[in-house]
């Protein structure tokens, strides 16, 4: 996949969908997704946007939360993914990567701290086809995850690691580097687009969703089936892992020493999603035709300084960071 700034340079003018910076929410060990009401949860994730957050969430997130960490001020969803820790070759202690803004950013998006950059696409990052295929919001109470931690062998596609060299995101790959980044490691989610349009859930948290992405990277989805006819936002996390101070502790040749909080495979990289945003407001956005990055002002923007503010209390009451003997984890 091309950089995003060499994508933008290539099909400016006519963008489609959202793009926006979400600041660090919090890490904790909560999931109210696949372990509703568990504190803790399996394993520590890295977690953005409203502050409705908790370990157990059902209805209408938005009526609930009072600010976002994101920079649309009326997304009050939550969106989270595993955390990524360096495990010393040396003395196998554990030490939590910390996370940096993607980049490139756009207008007034400078001061994220952390966090992760959010696509919602209608189409693909060219063109929106909204004539041919209307786009139909999540509903209050909607779920859903992508990946699963216990995978061991090739995730689906648009699940993929890249090796930040300098400005170049490099190659797509299914699993951890096998060499030092040094810029950094960078992963990305993309979600299903079809939806049965019945369930906001179900008991694997993906079955009323359908994938039919066949391409790494911002591609149209091929076309809804009938069991799953609904199209809807292609919903996409970018993150960055800051993994650069500790490439030194990296012996030459040796094997990877980046793992997840869950300690699996590199295949089992995933993330969660629950909508929360206020009214009509993803709606009015996804019904603009070629409107990249705020639905052409059709959403309220906030400074990420005031973003920067929302915040939410320790749940668990254990250490995450530092040099940690063993990973915070339900064995």
């Amino acid at each position: 996949m091309k950089s995003l700034t060499a994508a933008l340079g290539l099909i400016a003018p006519v963008l489609a969908g959202l793009r926006f910076p979400c600041s660090t929410l919090t890490f904790q060990r909560l999931d109210p997704v696949v372990q509703p009401g568990s504190n803790p949860s399996a394993h520590v994730h890295h977690i953005v946007g409203g502050n409705a957050f908790n370990a157990t969430m059902t209805g209408d997130v938005s009526q609930r939360a009072t600010c976002t960490t994101c920079q649309m001020a009326e997304d009050f969803s939550n969106y989270w993914t595993a955390t990524l820790y360096f495990k010393n070759p040396t003395n196998g202690s554990y030490h939590r990567v910390p996370v940096v803004p993607v980049q490139p950013l756009l207008g007034n998006s400078n001061g994220a701290e952390g966090g992760i950059t959010v696509y919602y696409t209608q189409f693909d990052l060219s063109k929106d086809n909204l004539k041919q295929q209307p786009i139909k919001s999540f509903q209050p109470g909607f779920r859903m995850t992508v990946g699963s931690p216990t995978k061991t062998s090739q995730p689906q596609i648009g699940l993929r690691y890249q090796c930040l060299q300098g400005n170049n995101r490099g190659a797509e790959m299914p699993d951890f580097p096998t060499k030092p980044c040094s810029g950094g490691l960078f992963t990305t989610h993309h979600f299903p687009a079809c939806w049965d349009g019945k369930n906001l859930d179900s008991p694997d948290h993906q079955s009323h969703m359908y994938n039919t992405i066949k391409l790494d990277g911002f591609t149209n989805a091929p076309a809804c089936p009938s069991s799953h006819p609904v199209r809807v936002p292609q919903v996409t996390y970018e993150t960055t892992w800051d993994t650069t101070k500790f490439n030194s502790m990296w012996p030459s040749g040796g094997p990877n020493p980046f793992v997840w909080s869950f300690e699996g495979s590199g295949y089992g990289t995933h993330a969660d999603y629950m909508f929360g945003w206020k009214g009509d407001a993803l709606q009015r956005a996804m019904d603009k035709s070629e409107c990249f990055y705020d639905g052409c002002g059709s959403i309220t923007k906030q400074a990420m300084a005031t973003a920067n503010q929302c915040t939410i209390k320790d749940m668990v009451h254990e250490e995450t960071v530092g040099w940690l003997t063993q990973l915070p984890r339900m064995d």
